[in-house]
């Protein structure tokens, strides 16, 4: 794949670079990185849009409940005790 400029401004830049020192990683590097994060989080964010529109539907609780029994009971609280 080959390499390519993007115009960004100075103070831009500087962050970017400043990041990518802080992570260990070369400012190529550092910006696939983020790339390759936002694509999951865009992946995320429409997984959720989706899982709460179906959560919205009149009945869809009710019938979980029907079909699977429901969520299991929750545990109770359960801190350790120092000795």
């Amino acid at each position: 794949m080959a390499d390519t400029s993007v115009k960004i401004d100075d103070t831009t830049r500087d962050r970017l670079k400043a990041l990518a020192d802080g992570a260990g990683m070369s400012m190529k590097d550092y910006l696939a990185r983020i790339a390759a994060e936002k694509e999951v989080e865009q992946v995320l964010d429409t997984a959720t849009a989706a899982f709460r529109r179906v959560l919205a539907a009149p009945g869809i609780l009710d019938q979980f409940d029907a079909d699977f029994g429901g969520l299991p009971p929750a545990p109770g609280h359960q801190t350790p005790r120092a000795a």
